[in-house]
């Protein structure tokens, strides 16, 4: 890598406080994938960098040095879309949360990096969140390796057929035949049809979907926590209550 990049599109996905007044952070950029880079000086009062390192802003970075670890110059913000309600937010942190977790630093994905735009300014215009979470999860797991059809037993290369059952395996997509890997069962396979059709809408695809989803990153993250889902349930204990 060359040691001066200047005006790479990125989004910050994670910061903290780096020794007294600087800050380190993480960012998904378009060409390098995820990288963490030092924002010297950007903990003080007086920087224009800690509100301008903000999750979900499109910015244009500038960062030097020849080391693992890059000195960020320059940082421009773009105009973008704002994710003002609770959920949205939310479920921002959450898509960074899994970037940030289990994306392979200095990795390019630029698939994932324009469904992550498109995700971003998805929740900013809806309120109905599961699809726009459950698309970016099926983006995701395409860029690393774990996509898979919805509407194919990947064991024996045959269409699922409505009206009979299946199973899931994060290491092999929706099977036929229960193996060592299986982690659900008894899939049905109208329910997988309508999935792979489009439909995040009716109540069963979207169960399924999820339980799909939500093993497949539980996998993916090998036992490390996401903190955006105590959040989700701080949020729906809030609605219960209402």
């Amino acid at each position: 890598m060359r040691g001066l990049e200047r005006q790479e599109p990125a989004y910050v996905i994670h910061r903290r406080a780096w020794r007294e007044t600087s800050l380190m952070v993480d960012v998904f950029t378009l060409n390098y994938g995820r990288m963490t880079v030092i924002a010297r000086g950007a903990n003080s009062a007086k920087s224009p960098l800690k509100a301008q390192l903000q999750p979900f802003l499109p910015l244009m970075l500038d960062w030097g040095g020849r080391g693992d670890l890059k000195n960020l110059t320059q940082v421009d913000v773009r105009s973008g879309p704002e994710l003002k309600r609770t959920a949205a937010l939310y479920s921002g942190l959450y898509l960074n949360e899994l970037l940030q977790r289990i994306l392979p630093a200095a990795d390019p994905h630029p698939t994932l990096f324009a469904a992550y735009i498109d995700a971003i300014a998805e929740l900013a215009s809806t309120t109905d969140i599961e699809p726009v979470l459950r698309r970016f999860e099926g983006a995701f797991a395409e860029s690393l390796g774990f996509g898979f059809a919805w509407a194919l037993s990947t064991d024996t290369g045959e269409p699922v057929v409505a009206g009979q059952s299946y199973y899931y395996d994060p290491e092999q997509g929706i099977v036929s035949e229960p193996s060592g890997g299986v982690r659900l069962r008894e899939l049905p396979g109208e329910v997988l049809l309508a999935i792979a059709d489009g439909d995040l809408v009716s109540d069963t695809s979207r169960r399924l979907a999820k339980r799909v989803m939500r093993v497949l990153t539980d996998y993916l993250l090998q036992g490390k926590p996401l903190h955006s889902r105590s959040l989700f349930s701080h949020l729906r204990g809030e609605r219960h209550e209402s």
